[in-house]
């Protein structure tokens, strides 16, 4: 699968989106090794802790299936410039799926190819748990 394909899957789970609040839809495409792709929607909450972003419905609908091992993961929005992952969902990417390549798009559809590494420089990683 192509970045640009991946990127068209989070294109159309953005379409899924719950946000009646910010009214700011996203969409999320994470491409497994074994090249399953899961998407994921932001579904937003009364209570506003409690959303949960595309990125993260997207890894944890994959972890929940027995997924583990990741190539890239795409994030889609109705803006016309490039939007990263926050910063919650830069941890969990980072931890669940390691330093995978991030391509984000716009509006337009144009991608922008991005490592982890360069979202998240220095994370805390289940390393960083061990005793030593």
């Amino acid at each position: 699968m192509t970045y640009k394909q991946l990127a068209k899957r989070a294109q159309a789970a953005r379409q899924h989106s719950f946000s009646p609040y910010s009214r700011f839809r996203v969409g999320a495409a994470l491409l497994s090794k074994s090249g399953k792709v899961y998407t994921g929607c932001n579904v937003e909450i009364s209570s506003f802790g409690l959303t949960m972003c595309a990125e993260r419905t997207a890894m944890f609908k994959a972890i929940s299936e027995g997924e583990r091992h990741f190539t890239a993961i795409a994030v889609a929005t109705d803006e016309d410039r490039f939007i990263s992952p926050c910063g919650a969902c830069r941890q969990v990417i980072i931890d669940l799926a390691g330093n995978i390549e991030c391509i984000l798009t716009d509006n337009s559809g144009a991608v922008k190819v991005i490592k982890m590494s360069d979202l998240l420089p220095y994370p805390f990683t289940p390393e960083d748990l061990q005793h030593h």
